[in-house]
């Protein structure tokens, strides 16, 4: 990976065509879904085109840095979402200073984020359901009764008359582009179908769009070939086809059911590659590091819980570490190391945020450093059990000599007790 540096420069290229619509759409229903510091990004570069500029101006990152008062490790983080939901292409020409070409692409319509299962299933989960119904609202026609209306819209047939052809262009006119979210193929769908019967679904159905349709789901519901085939098979229409609705509905019932209700939502996964830190030994501690930047906090949570996934509560102390507490999923899962070890394999929420409260104020932003402050803080405690004494009796460690009493001393211990 390329690391990005002030001095790196960067242009903006319009690959698509950008209207003040688009910013309804993004603070709208983009927002709650990438955060507000990656549509700010957005729209700063949106801002460093003129009006209908294709290409823009040669800027610094230190001037980015600068114009949206953030430090360049946000902004590479902001990027990487952006790139992640199709709304940037990133281009980078090596030399002394790299020179960087990010290309804007257009937000899907409303139509299409709401179609698609990945998106509308987190902005549903982001957002509370009157907010949810509002945004929809927004972005609905309103009804109107046309029974008593008779349609008389001109066709282009009747109104024009073709004379003469003109020469076909070249297809470089920019256009309304977006980018459709690239996830992991997770599932072998050659695998999947094999398992329905022909008899049960027409495999000439089976499209692109309903392949992409399926990779989302799987991804977004975390589901198996096996889970997948049955929800298939119960989505099918009476023609042997895939009802996409049916199948959506199908996935999230199913979630919920087995998740007590709850509907799945997206957190910032590993630490970017930017951020992590280049293995040059075999050492235990570059192989832990390793471990903690190359796994998300939900895998490495059920690699301590020898394959058992994480409970309702465990997820609730995850997303909010990496959401409200910002930090990257490599410092979060030192964080959950550390507590399992020093809280007997507990990890109660109250006991965690206090940790992470101090790592905030402490300014822990790299795994190296949540390492350092975890061995300085045990070195601490060693150091303490070290100095505590515990308090005993004056005569605990004295010598106690036997004295036999004189028969005087017994004649007046008796008359003390009336004998």
């Amino acid at each position: 990976m390329n690391k990005l540096l002030p001095a790196d420069t960067y242009i903006v290229k319009n690959a698509t065509i950008l209207t003040s619509e688009v910013r309804n759409i993004l603070i709208k229903l983009y927002q709650p879904v990438i955060g507000s510091v990656a549509v700010n990004l957005y729209l700063t570069l949106w801002s460093n085109l003129d009006t209908l500029e294709i290409i823009g101006t040669e800027y610094t990152h230190h001037n980015l840095m600068n114009n949206m008062g953030l430090r360049l490790d946000n902004i590479l983080e902001a990027r990487e979402k952006l790139e992640a939901i199709g709304l940037l292409k990133t281009y980078v020409k090596k030399g002394s200073v790299n020179n960087y070409i990010y290309e804007l692409y257009s937000p899907l319509s409303p139509y299409e984020f709401i179609s698609n299962p990945i998106l509308n299933t987190t902005l549903k989960n982001n957002i509370s359901k009157k907010e949810y119904e509002s945004t929809i609202k927004f972005f609905s026609i309103p009804p109107i009764n046309l029974n008593d209306y008779q349609e008389i819209t001109a066709s282009f047939k009747d109104t024009f008359a073709v004379t003469d052809l003109a020469e076909e262009r070249e297809n470089s006119i920019r256009n309304v582009r977006s980018l459709d979210i690239v996830v992991d193929k997770k599932i072998d769908l050659n695998m999947l179908f094999a398992t329905i019967p022909s008899e049960y679904l027409n495999k000439k159905s089976i499209t692109k769009e309903i392949k992409s349709l399926i990779y989302k789901l799987a991804f977004i519901y975390n589901l198996t070939e096996e889970e997948l085939s049955e929800l298939i098979k119960n989505s099918i229409d009476e023609k042997h086809f895939i009802d996409k609705n049916l199948l959506r509905s199908n996935c999230q019932n199913y979630y919920t059911f087995e998740h007590q209700g709850n509907a799945p939502t997206l957190v910032y996964k590993k630490s970017p590659d930017y951020l992590r830190k280049q293995v040059t030994s075999d050492s235990k501690k570059s192989k832990l590091i390793y471990t903690f930047e190359s796994l998300s906090p939900y895998d490495f949570l059920t690699g301590r819980n020898k394959g058992v996934k994480p409970s309702k509560s465990d997820l609730s102390v995850l997303e909010t570490l990496l959401i409200d507490y910002e930090f990257v999923p490599g410092v979060v899962n030192v964080l959950i190391d550390y507590v399992l070890k020093i809280n007997n394999n507990k990890l109660t929420k109250n006991f965690v945020l206090k940790i992470a409260d101090q790592w905030k104020r402490s300014s822990i932003t790299t795994i190296e450093e949540a390492m350092n402050i975890c061995r300085n803080e045990n070195k601490k405690v060693i150091k303490r059990k070290k100095t505590i004494k515990e308090e005993k009796p004056e005569w605990f460690d004295k010598k106690v000599e036997e004295e036999l009493a004189s028969a005087e001393e017994i004649k007046a211990l008796e008359a003390r007790l009336g004998r």
